[in-house]
């Protein structure tokens, strides 16, 4: 896993006539997404010597639904829907994504050509008060953006608060800071790339708070045709990672799951030459008293069989019902 704010290390870059001069890369207004942006075009710009990278700023449909439930509003796909319509219609070369928020079935010509190196994939403690989440007295109030973590925490958690959570990742911590909630769970990831690491009090383990789907990694979507882009972007491609994350995202489709369901899964490397991976999986209720939870172990080569594997695990479990439950919750 990488070091967000490292300088990026490359393969020698490939001969410059077999990719563009200048790219324009899609990317959301937050900060968080100008961050990944800027950070893949310096990482392209190291790999390919005089090539000229633009972003192109948009503002999602996610991003007008601040004050709303994503569940009810269609999803975190929202945050990636305008992006794609920008790469559709050839006004940008390529856009990056945090990979939680990218739905598991892409539109028709699009496809993720590149992963990078995962960064950390743990969900945070942040807190003014308190250095550990297992420190909050009872009645304490919690507040996240997800479903899964809710879920999870209040089955690690039934005597405490936990209310929902949205805006940007500034928006989250002047919420907390003003006092309106004792405590708040985000992605470690994001709070470092954004130069707030020192706001973490603690973090959770994947084996107590299983992470979202691909969460901590970042991808570039770009259009299958693009032959072009894809050379220019493979040098960023991480294929450990990458097989992870497809890993996580073949069980999330097996599921029917979206970023908006409480379903967490995370496949680790098990060896220290990345050959033998396990991947865990958990799909819950809204209220964290039925969590359904497995793992599978095997080789990398099978890494997106485990995923599969899994999730017809889960659905022989009642993982189907469960889901649906949710989505009905929802609509």
């Amino acid at each position: 896993m990488t070091d967000p704010n490292a300088a990026p290390d490359h393969p020698a870059p490939r001969p410059s006539a077999a990719v563009p001069e200048r790219v324009t890369i899609a990317t959301r207004k937050s900060p968080l997404a100008l961050w990944q942006a800027e950070f893949v075009a310096a990482s392209l710009k190291a790999a390919h010597p005089g090539l000229e990278v633009s972003l192109m700023t948009m503002q999602t449909s996610g991003d007008r639904f601040l004050d709303a439930s994503l569940a009810e509003k269609g999803g975190k796909g929202l945050f990636v829907k305008e992006l794609e319509t920008a790469l559709l219609d050839g006004r940008a070369d390529l856009a990056v994504h945090s990979m939680k928020d990218v739905p598991v079935e892409l539109p028709q010509g699009l496809a993720i050509t590149a992963i990078l190196d995962r960064h950390d994939p743990r969900d945070a403690f942040v807190s003014n008060r308190f250095g550990r989440f297992e420190a909050l007295p009872p009645g304490a109030v919690v507040a996240t953006s997800s479903l899964r973590r809710s879920a999870q925490l209040r089955a690690l958690r039934p005597d405490l608060a936990i209310v929902p959570l949205r805006g940007n990742v500034n928006t989250r911590l002047r919420k907390l800071d003003d006092g309106e909630f004792d405590a708040a769970v985000l992605a470690v990831s994001g709070l470092t790339r954004l130069g707030f690491s020192e706001r973490i009090a603690s973090a959770f383990e994947t084996t107590q708070m299983l992470p979202a789907i691909a969460q901590g990694a970042l991808g570039i979507e770009s259009r299958v045709d693009d032959a072009p882009i894809s050379l220019l972007v493979s040098c960023l491609d991480h294929p450990a990672t990458h097989d992870a994350v497809r890993a996580e995202r073949t069980l999330n489709a097996a599921l029917g799951g979206g970023c908006h369901l409480p379903v967490a899964a995370f496949a680790a490397y098990t060896d220290e030459a990345q050959t033998l991976i396990e991947v865990n999986a958990l799909v819950a209720d809204t209220t964290g008293e039925r969590i359904l939870r497995d793992r599978l172990q095997g080789s990398r080569s099978e890494a997106v069989a485990l995923g599969a594997r899994l999730a017809d695990n889960l659905l022989a479990a009642g993982a189907g019902a469960l889901l649906e439950a949710v989505r009905q919750s929802a609509s």
